[in-house]
């Protein structure tokens, strides 16, 4: 069985640091907001390249607080527009509406499975007040086009950096070009935690300090309560989890680009649509996504040969039941997208067999 993720793998791969860090943190008799998340929060912020990481409890809370901190600001509203992806996993759009804007889904690209710049410009409003483009599967987006389109319509950037922690264009990190980042420390994430994390990235210190009082009841010092905040805390575990694996991220991105590069360099059947860019710094392939028109067959045919897939993801955002609104839109390339894609394993710790048997096993598909 080659599996999907093994994530005693990935643990045991930074033993016995690992268990050292947890008992240490254990021992001390502090859990909350004490060292271990100041240091991650310094360390995560220099290695984005941003002035500020606000530790909190997952990913949706990280960009449900960075747009509730805006509206306390005065630079969001109740009814305003933000511009999503309409390939995305539906955390990004939750997100917007827990906070009552309206997600406006954009299209992407065929070719990157990302938002697409060039149809930015036309689901724009009046009301457009902010652009989310998420950094899906690992690879960032054209934000050099997204930024020109924001400077023109004086919109915000949110980034959502859930899958891309690492990856960079031009020097520049996912989570540092925009106006705020949120990030997912899944534990399947590149940098992963050993339960739900997330962090907030930004180099604007209003909001900064807003998105921190938020996520601790609203509060700026203990018992007194400038917002009706809420709990949504890093502890101290996962902080201190999360500084020793931060130290190998690099290195284990760089092993996902080798896996990408075999399977790229191995997969030889016309039936499958190879993703682009993984050897690129901006694509850390978080997941490696294929394509096929024969999905449901090929995924048969890989657990008899004993490989385990998983698609990211089964049905769009607009045809779910949450968004029931919306069930009747078309988004063509999105659904083609959800109805073809597959993710292969992926996993810095992948044996070069591992791999091979995956190649091996996708070669030998075929569709009568």
């Amino acid at each position: 069985m080659v599996p999907f993720l093994s994530l005693k793998d990935v643990s045991e791969s930074f033993e016995p640091e690992l268990s050292q860090t947890i008992e240490r943190v254990v021992r001390s008799g502090w859990y909350l907001l004490g060292d271990e998340v100041k240091k991650f929060e310094t360390e995560f912020a220099h290695y984005c390249g941003v002035k500020h990481c606000i530790g909190v409890a997952n990913g949706l809370d990280a960009l449900t607080l960075i747009m509730r901190a805006y509206k306390e600001m005065g630079l969001l509203h109740e009814g305003d527009e933000v511009i999503v992806p309409a390939n995305t996993y539906i955390a990004s759009i939750l997100a917007v509406s827990a906070n009552n804007l309206v997600p406006v889904p954009v299209e992407p690209s065929l070719e990157t499975y990302l938002i697409d710049p060039a149809k930015i410009e036309a689901a724009i409003t009046d009301r457009t007040k902010a652009i989310m483009p998420v950094h899906l599967y690992g690879q960032l987006c054209d934000m050099e086009a997204i930024l020109k389109i924001a400077d023109r319509y004086n919109l915000l950037i949110i980034e959502d950096s859930a899958q891309s922690h690492g990856a960079q264009r031009n020097g520049i990190k996912a989570g540092a070009w925009g106006n705020a980042s949120g990030f997912s420390f899944y534990p399947g994430k590149n940098l992963g935690a050993l339960g739900d994390a997330g962090a907030v990235t930004t180099n604007d210190d209003a909001l900064a300090e807003v998105v921190r009082q938020l996520a601790n009841y609203g509060s700026e010092k203990k018992y007194v309560n400038k917002y009706k905040g809420v709990n949504s805390r890093l502890d101290e575990i996962q902080a201190a989890v999360l500084s020793l694996k931060l130290k190998r991220l690099d290195e284990d991105n760089e092993k996902r680009r080798a896996v990408a590069a075999q399977y790229c360099q191995g997969i030889k059947n016309p039936d499958i649509v190879l993703p682009q860019g993984t050897q690129s710094p901006a694509h850390v392939v978080h997941i490696f996504a294929i394509r096929s028109a024969h999905r449901n067959a090929l995924v048969e045919h890989l657990e008899r040969h004993s490989i385990q897939t998983v698609i990211h993801y089964p049905i769009p955002p607009h045809k779910q039941r949450a968004y029931r609104e919306w069930n009747a839109r078309s988004y063509p390339i999105t659904e083609k997208i959800h109805n073809e894609e597959l993710s292969l394993p992926m996993s810095p710790t992948m044996s070069v067999s591992d791999v091979e048997e995956v190649i091996a096993a996708v070669n030998s598909f075929y569709v009568c």
